[in-house]
């Protein structure tokens, strides 16, 4: 039975099942709700201003997290642009030359709050960069668990070139992936690299060369997604908690946090389904409880 997948268009929403939409303009994103455990994906589409983030993107993207925060059924987040060529170009810098010191202070703390939403989420994600993903556009793709990109994708944190400096997370996010050393060379320089060269430094988990329809690191997003999709729902998200949590301390107090998050999963229907389903030769049935 093929996983159902829920889609969320970001900044004038919309759901498959029925469209909710502002002054009669398309959504920017979108998201897609399975009727049974299965992928979310987020669809970005702002192709006017290349998927950059404004004011209304960013707050439908919070309205968007919270709704999947809750969402039992969904068990991957998969972010996706649906603007050719690019996943996301990062701020609105048009927006932002309208704000006073004070209102662009405020917004990037809202832009920064938004890609810990995103890290937050209980369940994996994965980012599908098929195009230029720079400044906060990567920023938001480093927030995700795991990252997919096309072999022509462009990514770097670009702010230096701008008069700026990351704000979004990259001058921690990036060093945690790729090294302190390496981050600081990327983000000094400004510096482009291509999906190739990003998963030979390991900031990207796969790059995969590019299709007809510009869409291959959707697809191989979607694979990897479905390989998540057969596992213990709970078991899972307690393996990125462990993770995530883990890295923020020293080793010793990583093993007290992993030995928390086991102990939480020890009297799960899922681990004894495991179990038997191990017993008696079969698939295991996983319901996440």
């Amino acid at each position: 039975m093929r996983p159902q997948r829920k889609k969320f268009r970001v900044a004038h929403l919309w759901f498959r099942a029925g469209r909710r939409q502002r002054n009669k303009q398309r959504p920017c994103s979108r998201a897609e709700r399975p009727s049974k455990a299965g992928i979310a994906e987020i669809l970005m589409n702002r192709p006017h201003a290349r998927n950059s983030l404004g004011k209304v993107f960013v707050n439908e993207l919070f309205s968007v997290l919270e709704q999947l925060r809750f969402d039992e059924q969904v068990r991957v987040v998969v972010f996706k642009s649906q603007v050719k060529g690019v996943f996301c170009a990062g701020a609105d810098l048009k927006e932002r030359a309208k704000m006073d010191d004070a209102e662009v202070g405020e917004f990037v703390r809202r832009l920064r709050n938004l890609m810990d939403e995103i890290a937050a989420l209980p369940v994996p994600t994965i980012a599908a960069i098929d195009g230029y993903a720079l400044g906060g556009g990567l920023e938001l793709a480093l927030a995700c668990d795991l990252r997919v990109a096309a072999s022509s994708a462009k990514m770097g944190l670009i702010e230096t070139t701008r008069g700026l400096l990351p704000g979004a997370g990259g001058t921690q996010r990036l060093p945690r992936c790729v090294g302190i050393g390496l981050a600081k060379e990327l983000i000094f320089t400004g510096r482009q690299v291509d999906g190739e060269e990003a998963a030979s430094m390991g900031l990207v988990n796969h790059s995969v060369p590019q299709n007809s329809e510009g869409d291959a690191a959707y697809q191989r997003a979607l694979t990897l997604a479905k390989e998540i999709l057969p596992q213990a729902p709970f078991a899972v998200k307690m393996g990125k908690l462990a993770i995530n949590k883990g890295m923020e301390v020293d080793i010793a107090s990583g093993m007290a946090i992993e030995g928390m998050c086991y102990a939480q999963n020890i009297p799960t229907r899922d681990r004894q389904e495991g179990m038997a389903a191990f017993r008696e030769k079969r698939p295991p049935r996983f319901t996440g409880k």
